[in-house]
Order: structure tokens, then sequence, then C-alpha cells
């Protein structure tokens, strides 16, 4: 072996040094790197750059040969990110999880009147079969057309689908074969999920007549649940904001706003009434940014614990899928539906879901992220009153800080993914087909990250690494953790560590401007923190409210 390296180094150098001429229009000239070097913080004597320049050319020519061959968006590196830390367990019983009793629900008078009941209540009617499916399906489907233009929160109907769906959960449900707490239960999904025989256009006019002969896993897993598919939903271009190319999707509670994003059209249909539940992703807030603008609740799992196969990627190592829904336990239900290891996303990791309501407080260790709290922000006030109410149901709130650690750096992952996974369009000039052209808007994201150097992508996951850590050192003093949805680092940074989030009304910062708050749990403990934040959702009741102009 001591023979062995020296022996590797000089083929390597033979073949190099040994291969065909530069072509002129590759040559890299000194002068060629002035700018670059600039660009990239570097300083390099003459002598360095000119030992270099023969390699460059070569990695020139190594650029074009490999975006010759630029992979399809569906295709996942080969490097798969992994969000636990060294020594990472996980204890949870493996038990199913417990719903709570909805209660005798009746059927009302006129249906329009479900249009914003919970999932939970909704099943308790389909099950005693005081209604059925196909009046749901109807009924979603009616209000989706008739609201659905104003908000432009709908991309497609899937009218057929859903009432071929409908019926046969009517069927089954009349058989005694009961699926479970979704069956029969109409929902929409964002759409960048494939959903085989309909168009996925990722919100983006490149795409907008885009048909994918695939259905993603989670639509798969809701059918097998017995969920009806009615709509799929708005998303801003690729996954960010709001804007799309059918217009701007807007906020129930003020049209004159947007939904935010990305997850826009299924916060603004969930917000509206016009779905009981949403299918959404976050990157960097795509669901807890849209679920604070339009009043909704929403959870992003933990990554690995959703498959994203089937969905468009925007970034490997941090796209996550949850559900948008009117409570927390209807986000409950249905990440019990999508959750689990389906064969084909190569970074799922199986893990329990023993989610139980009746959650004792005061056995747990809950922190709050008491700097962020102190400092001055809109809606701060509410933030205080939601702390006071978790105290009075018992809850001994811990002072705690998140890492001290810059994580903006760190976003460059982010955008060296995004830019991957899009580099066709890029190259082949259609980014300018996109609706936002602004300096914070995706082409131009995709552009100025091919000037990443792979080194910092890589010094930014080991980064990356040390953060997951600290992370973990919190996590031994506390079991989840309450912070302001929008103050500090904390949004990036658990998007970066993979954790778990559950966002929820906590009031109006003014008429009609909803306002949010966060509960953070640990790695795959997705059972505790929603079990929590369901305790302090029903002793406050902000969910109960809803947009005034869309409610029957």
């Amino acid at each position: 072996m001591k023979t062995m390296i020296p022996l590797l180094l000089i083929a390597l150098l033979f073949v190099v040094g040994c291969g065909e001429k530069i072509p002129e229009g590759d040559v890299v000239l000194r002068a060629d790197l002035d700018g670059t070097e600039a660009v990239l913080g570097l300083d390099m004597t003459d002598e360095e750059a000119e030992l270099m320049l023969e390699d460059l050319a070569e990695q020139r020519a190594t650029y074009r040969d490999l975006r010759a061959q630029s992979p399809d968006n569906a295709v996942v590196p080969a490097l798969v990110f992994d969000p636990r830390p060294e020594g990472f367990t996980n204890d949870a019983p493996t038990r199913a999880a417990r719903w709570s009793d909805p209660g005798r629900v009746e059927r009302p008078a006129d249906l329009e009147d479900l249009a914003f009941a919970t999932v939970g209540e909704l099943s308790a009617l389909l099950q005693a079969r005081r209604v059925t499916s196909l009046e749901l399906t109807e009924l979603f489907l009616s209000r989706l057309e008739r609201f659905g233009p104003d908000l432009e929160c709908v991309i497609s109907l899937t009218p057929d689908l859903a009432r071929e769906q409908a019926r046969r959960a009517d069927a089954e449900i009349a058989a005694g074969r009961w699926r479970g707490p979704l069956h029969g239960i109409p929902y929409g999904v964002k759409d960048l999920l494939a959903v085989k025989g309909t168009v996925t256009s990722w919100g983006a006019e490149p795409y907008r007549d885009q048909i994918i002969d695939d259905t993603a896993t989670v639509v798969a897993n809701l059918e097998a649940a017995g969920a009806v598919l009615v709509a799929k939903l708005t998303l801003g271009a690729l996954a960010w904001g709001d804007v799309w190319y059918g217009g701007v999707t807007r906020n129930p509670w003020n049209p004159e706003q947007g939904s935010s994003g990305s997850s826009a059209g299924p916060a603004s249909a969930v917000s509206a009434g016009l779905v009981p539940f949403a299918i959404g992703t976050e990157t960097w807030g795509s669901i807890v940014s849209p679920a604070t603008r339009c009043g909704v609740t929403g959870l992003r799992p933990t990554f690995g614990r959703v498959s994203r196969a089937g969905a468009m990627a925007l970034s490997w190592s941090m796209d996550k899928i949850g559900p948008m829904t009117r409570t927390v336990e209807d986000c409950a239900m249905v990440f019990d539906v999508i959750r689990g290891v389906d064969g084909r996303d190569p970074t799922l990791i199986d893990a329990p879901f023993p989610y139980d309501p009746d959650v004792d407080l005061s056995g747990l260790r809950i922190g709050y992220l008491a700097d962020d709290f102190a400092e001055d922000y809109p809606g701060k006030d509410l933030d205080a009153a939601a702390l006071d109410a978790l105290r009075n149901l018992g809850a001994e709130l811990i002072p705690v800080s998140l890492p001290a650690r810059d994580a903006m750096p760190l976003s460059i992952i982010l955008s060296a993914e995004a830019a991957a996974a899009f580099e066709d369009l890029t190259l082949s000039g259609r980014d300018d087909e996109l609706v936002s052209q602004i300096r914070y808007a995706w082409p131009n994201v995709f552009r100025s990250a091919r000037f990443i150097p792979a080194v910092e992508y890589v010094q930014a996951n080991r980064l990356r690494t040390l953060l997951i850590q600290e992370f973990a050192e919190l996590f031994d003093e506390i079991d989840l953790y309450v912070g302001p949805s929008f103050v500090g680092q904390g949004l990036l940074m658990t998007n970066l560590t993979g954790h778990p989030t559950v966002v929820m009304p906590n009031g109006f910062r003014e008429e009609n401007q909803p306002h949010s708050i966060c509960f953070t749990g640990d790695l795959f403990d997705e059972a505790t923190v929603l079990a929590v934040a369901r305790r302090w959702q029903e002793a406050t009741g902000w969910h109960l409210a809803h947009p005034p102009a869309y409610t029957p």
C-alpha cells in the first residue's frame, strides 16, 4: 500500500498531462480570473494562477460534458442527508396514534354549514352515515368553483377522479369497511405533487402543460386511506412566494393581499373552507409563512418522515411535505397517513407516531425562546398571551436559546441544490418565462448559484453537522420549545436540521391580519409536539375564526 498512492498519483498526472490539446475556445487566461477571484473572495499570485489555467480549462470542458447529461428533476443525488446527530436514539413507544372523541356530530340542515368542519367531525358524520362522501365532494367542488377563481388558489379541479373515489368510499363505508379517519374526506394538494393523468405544473409557465406519468407517494397513501382528491392547488412558481403563471394567490382574510408562499393555494383553500385539508411543502418557510398569513394550522414534519417521491425537487436535503388544516389534530390524522417508508425516497427513516391527545403538560420540559420573545416585533403581545395560556395549562416554561451560530451562510445549500434541480431551465434560457424576474426570485438565484464553489457547499454542510449536534444538545434539556414564527433564525435553522414544527394562529395583529406561533419538537417526535400544540389550541380557540366573506 505504501507504493500504491504514489503510483496512482503518477498515473493520474500522466492521464491529465497527456490529454488532447485544449481547443482555442476553451483556453483560460490569467486575465479571465481577475473578476472571478474578486467574486469568490480569493487572492492568488500570478504564479499560482498560471499554474492552474490548464486545469480550469479542463474543468470547463467537464462542465460542458456534465450539462449535456443534465438529469431529470426526479433523479436524486447519490448523497443522502440524514438529520440524526451522532448517538441519536428514538425511544418513543410503538403503539398506534389515538384520536380525541369529537362527540356526537349532527347533520346540519344546510350542508354548506360543514364548510369549516374539522376532519374529525366530518369523519364522525361519514362513519355514522349521516352524510356521504359524494355529498361532501360535491360541496367542496362547488365551493372551489365559486371561490377559487377570485382567490386564484386552484390550478385544476379533479371532478371525475373525485366522484369516482367518493362513490367507492361510500360503498365501502356502507359495507362496513372503514379505512380510518380520512375515509371519504375531500382534500387538495399543492401542484408540485404528481398525479397520474393530471397536469402537474409546478406553478411555472415552462411546465404549465406538464403531465408526469407517476403518482406521488403522498397522494397514493391518501388514496389508500380512502381520501378524495378534489383539486390541485397553486404554489408560487417553482415553490417561491404566491406568484404563479395564473396570477397571485389571495389571502381569504384580505383578498387585496397575497397568501404568501410557497404553499399558497393549500393555505388559501383551507382558510376559505374550500377543502377540509390540503398538502403543502416546506423548504424554508413554505408551510409556516402561508399558514400564518391565512390563519390556518400546519405541520412541517421531521426531514425523512414523509416521502418526496413524485414531488418536484427543489432541495434534496431540505424539502419536506406536510399537512395544512383547521386544527392540530387534523394535522396529526393526515400526518399518520402520509408518513412512512416507501422504498422510493432514500431519505426515509421508519419511526413510530404514538400521538395521544391527553398529554400531561406538567410532565414535559417545555422551553421558550426567551431572547426572541424579548425582541420588539409585531404581534409580541399575542405571543406573550400564548405563553401565558401555556402556563395556565400547567406548563412550566424553561427559558432557552437557539445555538449561537449564524445560519444564514448555510442558505447556500438551498441555492446550490435548487440551481442543480433546475439547471436545464437556466441553460436553455427558459427561466425568462417565469413570472417573477426580480433579484429575490428563482431565475436570478439559479444563475448566481452557479458561482457557489463546490468546496463552499461542502463546508456549509459540515457546519450544518455542527448545527445539528448543537440542536441535539438543546433537546437533551427539553422535550420541545415555543418560539415566535419569524423572529431570529429559528425558521432557517430548523429547516436545515430537519426538526418538526407546528404553526398555529394565535390572534390578529390588526383586523383581518392573522398572527401565528410555532411549537418545535425533537427529531421524529411529532407525537409530543402535536399533542402539546393541540392542548394549547383547544384552550385558546383562535382556530375557530374563519374569514367572514367565505363563512356560510
